[in-house]
């Protein structure tokens, strides 16, 4: 018997059609007021129609700006952040699955614990470790007393000092204290048979081999998969890119972004080039998102025959 389910259809259909309107609505808008001038503007407010001065925005964020230079570090931070999660992940997971390592349960509640403890929860010790990277083997010294005898016998004691604030690494590094691309990647390792590991070394297919020729072609679509969710993780950080860094040429995109609105009390923005440089901001990680969807594509489409 054949329902006819044309109202619901109809609903359905006037549902995504709200959902579509209430997502893209913003981007139009976003759009349209990039397009304008900024004393059109002034005398109308956000535009809800498209002008023709979109590339003379666009030029002026690349002239008047430090976007450009912002961008290159948000690549960076993102695609530094991204590569070195999925490697970490990768390996730690392996590790936990398919080696018998002592406590290998009490490592894995460990990892998933920093889920618990993002970047905004603990930045003020992050910054101070960051300001000194030694900071914890000088606190050491102090507490077992061997400062003092160093102190005695070579007339100082030893304060090693290395700062990773206003560097590439020292925005990168602390991101990748993250436990959900091994959590990942654990359950992806479960799926798989159990024999697989046992067939390998029949094969004569030692643990590296196993590790580059059979999981990780299997293990393609997770790659994809948490490399754009890292990707973009860090391309829209902002509090620890605003604390690390306090020059305007280290600093990322986004952070550049919340720059351009002025502190001066009574000034109105310049929203028409504002609204560029977040288009600008936004290519990135849209051509990201684009490059890797076959992969992920290809991945689903395998998964299924």
């Amino acid at each position: 018997m054949i329902e006819n389910a044309r109202s619901l259809n109809i609903a359905a259909g006037l549902v995504l059609i709200a959902g579509i309107a209430y997502i893209l609505g913003p981007l139009y808008l976003t759009l349209s007021t990039a397009s304008q001038s900024y004393e059109f503007m002034l005398r109308n407010g956000l535009a809800w129609y498209p002008g023709d001065q979109l590339f003379s925005n666009m030029a002026r964020v690349f002239a008047e700006t430090h976007i450009p230079v912002q961008m290159i570090n948000s690549l960076v931070v993102a695609f530094g952040d991204a590569l070195a999660t999925c490697v970490l992940s990768f390996l730690s997971a392996y590790a936990i699955v398919y080696f018998r390592v002592r406590w290998a349960g009490v490592a894995f509640a460990l990892i998933l614990a920093t889920i618990m403890l993002p970047i905004e929860i603990r930045v003020i010790t992050t910054y101070q470790v960051a300001s000194n990277v030694f900071s914890p083997v000088n606190a050491l010294l102090d507490v077992t007393g061997l400062n003092g005898l160093i102190a005695q016998y070579f007339g100082a004691p030893v304060k090693l000092e290395w700062s990773v604030l206003n560097t590439h690494i020292g925005l990168v590094a602390p991101l990748v204290a993250h436990g959900t691309g091994t959590f990942l990647f654990r359950q992806f390792f479960l799926t798989l048979p159990k024999d697989l590991f046992k067939a390998a070394r029949m094969d004569g297919a030692g643990p590296i081999r196993f590790l580059f020729d059979i999981l990780l072609p299997l293990s393609r679509t997770s790659f994809a998969a948490l490399f754009v969710l890292t990707f973009l993780s860090g391309w829209t950080q902002y509090l620890w890119p605003l604390v690390a860094s306090s020059t305007s040429d280290m600093q990322t995109a986004v952070v550049g972004l919340a720059r351009l609105v002025p502190d001066t009390e009574g000034e109105v923005p310049d929203f028409p080039m504002i609204m560029a440089a977040t288009i600008i901001v936004s290519i990135i990680p849209l051509a990201m998102i684009a490059l890797l969807q076959r992969y992920l594509v290809q991945g689903l489409v395998l998964t299924e025959k």
